[in-house]
């Protein structure tokens, strides 16, 4: 008895910190299934579109959600992103192998992540300024090494699964899509579980929050910031491989376009979760989805720069009214001194 009670608070509880994105939520899955009963065909395609949109955005905000539960604000992740992205595309040219390229990507980000651990953690530098200096890096490297009309070998195509594929509304949404796709959904649910129901997800939380509690029970603080950094390096650096192995095939410069920015805002908006952040990510996906729908359908008679601005103005309205009411992780930005 005395459980089920328990039960039933959590979950009132649960509603009650979450009513507003639960009744979004709500009224966008309303909205699907009218629109698939007027159009399914067009439904299906801005749907599909949303998921290939938010891959990078999710990617990104795990790297970001990541190394922030452990203490570590992480600015760069369009840098890693960008330098990810860069270094797949070349290693893919150069050996003639996406795989190679995806490693090359992953590799990448874990590096960049190893240099932020150390500036933040090592260094003491001011977390911001250290992410900051990533992305500076990333830009200028890019940029000045970029080579017009290097080719790779193509890019990763969808893999339907069968029978799946073919459900309605969700079949080809999240049942026919390419390797890195999968993989991001996967993943969502992967960190999910060990960062709730694991020893090092305990840990990693318990350093986040508090670091002199954690350290005085044994957790090296210093070693679990540096590898869950890494870890999320990793994760940003596949979000950049993604750019270019499997969305375009190709690279040019400054293409993440500020999409590490906008993975901050899904990971604030998701609440430092990683299924509140896929959730905010496939929100800010469905909007892109739905600003290139109408640039192109031409059904609406208004300058297509204002519809270019639809993502980017969720990004502020989602800002201005959850930043304040997300809690983030209480050790967040601050350089740990260890005693004696």
């Amino acid at each position: 008895m005395a459980e089920q009670i328990q039960t039933k608070s959590n979950f009132e509880e649960y509603l009650r910190k979450n009513r507003i994105s639960l009744i979004i939520g709500g009224l966008l899955i309303l909205a699907v299934i009218y629109s698939y009963l007027q159009n399914p065909t067009s439904t299906e395609a801005v749907l599909a579109s949303a998921i290939r949109h938010s891959t990078p955005l999710v990617l990104g905000a795990l790297c970001g959600l990541i190394g922030e539960r452990t203490g570590i604000i992480n600015i760069g992740i369009e840098g890693q992103m960008l330098m990810a992205a860069f270094l797949s595309f070349l290693t893919s040219s150069f050996t003639n192998s996406i795989g190679l390229g995806i490693f090359a990507g992953i590799l990448t980000g874990a590096l960049l992540g190893l240099l932020l651990a150390f500036m933040s953690v090592t260094l003491k530098v001011d977390q911001i300024i250290g992410g900051t200096v990533i992305n500076i890096l990333a830009l200028g490297i890019t940029g000045y090494f970029y080579q017009a009309g290097l080719t790779t070998s193509g890019k990763l195509q969808p893999i339907a699964i069968p029978g799946l594929s073919k459900i309605p509304i969700i079949g080809s949404v999240f049942f026919d899509n390419p390797p890195i796709t999968y993989a991001t959904i996967i993943l969502v649910f992967v960190v999910h579980y060990v960062l709730y129901y694991t020893r090092w997800g305990l840990r990693s939380r318990a350093v986040g929050e508090h670091p002199r509690a954690a350290d005085t029970v044994g957790i090296n603080v210093f070693k679990m910031r540096y590898i869950n950094t890494m870890i999320a390096g990793t994760i940003g650096g596949l979000a950049g491989a993604f750019l270019t192995l499997e969305a375009v095939g190709s690279f040019e410069r400054a293409m993440t376009n500020g999409r590490g920015f906008v993975a901050l805002a899904v990971m604030v908006f998701g609440k430092w979760t990683p299924l509140g952040s896929w959730g905010a990510a496939l929100l800010f996906g469905f909007a892109t989805a739905m600003q290139t729908q109408l640039q192109f359908a031409g059904t609406i008679n208004i300058p297509h720069q204002f519809i270019g601005m639809i993502p980017y103005l969720l990004t502020i309205l989602v800002l201005a009214g959850f930043v304040g009411r997300s809690r983030p992780p209480a050790a967040e930005g601050t350089p740990y001194e260890k005693e004696g």
